[in-house]
């Protein structure tokens, strides 16, 4: 079976990123459906983390999410992270993994960050291959991740939508659209982000990032770390307008705030998404 399988089953609803440091926190969620993992977090050659483990067995939905696969790089993926994904989806049962449109490696060293690609012909070459590269070797299907960028590169030849289009219907990719990216882009970029959701095929989400941000130097980041402010719930309305996802997850990668605080947020969530509560 290939990546470019259709799953019987994907992320529904909304849901958490599952961190070690929230695990308790996420066990308790009574509605939960659905997590996302950081898949180079997982070893699958042993057991799973406890706290995955038991939410596996109360039948949640696990979805590893890559982050160093380095797909817009020049060089080919490395096979061996790509068969690290494989056998996390396997481990988990996922009926979808993710990636991101990014690199992260070039002459053999590391960056240690997501680093934007410029839009252009040569790199929509690149990623296409090695999408096509990581989806042979997949037991599910590869939904793809746009980044939040600070600069465009000078030599761009297309604009977001028109990029990521392209990636897209050339490799049958699915997309994982993070609205906080959207925001972020759009803040920095000076650029409308209503104008981006009408123009990316929406049909193609498999499901959607959100996360709070801050300001800093005059550009807005996208930290994960900060709460999810008023301007990307709007904007999660506004896609939910024009195409519910099938899922929304809530990203937290430090600084957790209380519980409470947690609740509250997915509670907005669900409430911007029209989704049912999961607190």
């Amino acid at each position: 079976m290939t990546g470019r399988t259709t799953p019987q089953t994907g992320p529904h609803g909304v849901g958490i990123g599952w961190r070690p440091e929230i695990a308790g926190f996420v066990a308790d969620l009574p509605g939960l459906r659905f997590v996302e993992v950081v898949a180079e977090a997982v070893a699958p050659a042993g057991p799973l983390p406890d706290g995955l483990a038991a939410l596996r067995g109360r039948g949640v939905t696990v979805v590893p999410h890559g982050v160093r696969l380095s797909l817009g790089g020049a060089e080919p993926v490395d096979p061996d992270r790509v068969a690290h994904l494989a056998r996390v989806a396997a481990a988990v049962d996922a009926p979808l993994v993710s990636e991101h449109i990014a690199f992260v490696r070039a002459g053999g060293l590391e960056a240690g960050h997501l680093l934007p690609l410029p839009r252009s012909r040569e790199a929509v070459a690149a990623v296409v291959a090695n999408v096509r590269r990581t989806q042979a070797e997949l037991p599910v299907p590869l939904a793809l991740e746009p980044i939040a960028a600070l600069f465009d590169w000078p030599d761009d030849e297309l604009d977001e939508a028109a990029f990521l289009t392209e990636i897209l219907a050339a490799t049958g990719a699915l997309l994982l659209l993070d609205i906080a990216n959207v925001h972020a882009n759009a803040r920095n970029r000076g650029d409308d982000p209503r104008a981006l959701l009408d123009r990316l095929p929406l049909d193609r989400i498999a499901y959607v990032h959100v996360a709070g941000g801050a300001e800093q130097g005059g550009f807005y980041h996208d930290t994960h770390t900060d709460p999810v402010p008023a301007g990307v719930l709007d904007l999660v309305g506004e896609l939910c307008a024009r195409r519910r996802p099938p899922a929304l997850l809530l990203e937290r990668d430090g600084h957790y705030p209380p519980a409470a605080e947690l609740r509250g947020e997915l509670d907005a969530l669900a409430a911007a998404s029209g989704y049912p509560v999961i607190t």
